[in-house]
């Protein structure tokens, strides 16, 4: 793991964009709100494209990849304005796919979906047998919730049911919260807490697991992991990832945590983030209002 000194403060990517070869961006909070890209990153990703900068763009979406880039043209993010993506979802696809971890191999396969309708695109290509009965389910996919704005305690009956089943759990997003516009959402890892709180047995993928930003890395072809930036909004998952596979990062401040660390009128709040990165035991090497260039 790296060691780290204070992060830098810069006012645009531009600052730092020539000691890197590859960057690996965050989606929600860094490029998009979940409805709409967000001021100033398409142009960012345009001129880290134009400084030779090679984009992967890594999510803790339960959505395979393809899926992901679909959802990004529709915000108007065309494929030409990256190389590549990798998701927690398409890591969990291909864990049940192919099956070759002796974990996946014992699971079986009737699966119980917790999740919205719009993630089913999981099973696609997928041996599965679906079912909503926790008796006749041999293991659990966790994607979210079934309905946006739904609470962790609506879902208390069910994970206890299942976890008296002995049921082992998927976590597809390891992301606890996510701000959809201006609001903020729960995600599949606050289900996978509260799962793994009542005694249930969850397999995570994704940040700040290091495969996911290895595999970034590989779709990227670049080896030398000092040459690659890390930038997203969450210490928990993108700065602590990027710590433990020795990679660089920016923390955007500006993101999910922006009601917390930013002063009004948006700059970040050093003394706060400072407090926030050390309760994480997450150290960003750079700190930025956004992602801008």
């Amino acid at each position: 793991m790296k060691s780290h000194n204070a992060p830098l403060v810069i006012s645009g990517i531009g600052e730092i964009a020539d000691r890197y070869e590859g960057i690996i961006l965050d989606l929600w909070g860094v490029v998009h709100n979940g409805v709409q890209a967000l001021p100033g990153a398409i142009d960012a990703m345009r001129r880290l494209n134009s400084a030779n900068n090679r984009i992967a763009l890594l999510s803790n979406a339960p959505r395979r990849v393809a899926d992901v880039a679909d959802r990004l043209t529709e915000m108007n993010i065309a494929p030409d304005q990256y190389d590549a993506i990798m998701s927690s979802g398409e890591e969990v696809w291909c864990h049940l796919s192919e099956r070759t971890d002796p974990w996946y191999r014992s699971l079986g396969r009737r699966c119980l979906h917790i999740g919205a309708e719009r993630d089913k695109g999981m099973f696609v290509g997928l041996d599965l047998v679906l079912t909503e009965d926790p008796a006749d389910a041999e293991f659990v996919l966790n994607t979210g919730t079934f309905d946006d704005g739904d609470s962790v305690e609506a879902y208390d009956h069910l994970l206890q049911d299942l976890q008296l089943r002995g049921l082992p759990m998927i976590c597809a997003n390891p992301d606890l919260v996510v701000m959809r516009a201006d609001e903020m959402q729960i995600c599949a890892g606050a289900l996978a807490e509260r799962y793994e709180a009542l005694g249930g047995s969850v397999r995570w993928h994704g940040k700040p697991d290091p495969s996911v930003y290895l595999a970034c890395l590989a779709k990227l072809e670049i080896i030398d992991r000092s040459a690659i930036l890390v930038v997203g909004d969450s210490f928990r998952t993108d700065i602590c990832g990027a710590n433990r596979t020795g990679l660089d990062s920016l923390f955007v401040a500006g993101g999910i945590h922006a009601a917390d660390l930013c002063r009004a009128g948006g700059a970040p709040d050093m003394a706060r983030i400072t407090q926030a990165a050390a309760a994480a035991s997450a150290q960003p090497d750079f700190v930025g209002a956004s992602f801008a260039w």
